[in-house]
């Protein structure tokens, strides 16, 4: 009986061990390839963010690496907001349900990576990952965010972009800027381009 508890207790460990490696292995691939790593946003600067975001009830609110899903669920608790976060981390997804399940948090998890998805019903996007990578992401916003759309990034500019609204850092210990853009309709630019070009042939 003892050698048979201590078989078991060894393929145990094993196990947790295996699954960590695996939790680690994934999330190394989905930082480099994915967007960034796993870096949860406070839970203040979540709620400052989402203040500054001028919700309104039934916004379509998408987060495009939403992590544990703070920000879904209180853009939907606090604002109302129709949100859906997209996480291509299948741990943090886990976790992510987990605490839709245990403590009943709000918001629609999507394992998925968000650039499968179209965006044309945004109202407000939110993002929270390294520069590069928002600079890859800008093309996919311009082709697809209606005009009106807001952009919200947290600590890390889009692109060459130009925000409306730069939230610095202030008093109450908030180390990070915020980073809100409007987006812009693009034809009339791409109507001059194209006289241009001709006016140049």
């Amino acid at each position: 009986m003892i050698d048979l508890a201590f078989t078991i207790l060894v393929f145990a460990v094993l196990a947790v061990v295996i699954i960590v490696i695996l939790a680690l292995f994934t999330s190394f691939i989905v930082a480099v390839f994915g967007g960034g790593p796993f870096v949860p946003t406070p839970t203040k600067e979540v709620k400052r963010i989402l203040k500054h975001a001028d919700i309104r009830k039934g916004d379509r609110l998408y987060d495009i690496g939403a992590g544990d899903g703070r920000f879904i669920h209180y853009s939907t608790k606090l604002y109302g907001a129709k949100a859906t976060g997209f996480e291509i981390d299948p741990f943090v997804y886990m976790l992510a349900r987990l605490k839709q399940i245990l403590l009943k948090w709000k918001g629609e998890m999507v394992r998925s990576d968000f650039r499968t998805h179209s965006l044309k019903d945004a109202d407000i996007v939110i993002c929270y990952m390294l520069p590069n990578t928002l600079k890859k992401f800008k093309t996919k916003f311009e082709k697809e965010l209606r005009p009106g759309c807001k952009v919200i990034s947290y600590t890390f500019k889009v692109g060459n972009w130009k925000p409306i609204k730069i939230l610095p850092k202030n008093k109450k210990g908030h180390k990070k800027r915020i980073y809100i853009y409007s987006v812009r309709d693009n034809s009339a630019k791409t109507r001059t381009k194209k006289k241009t070009t001709s006016k140049r042939k």
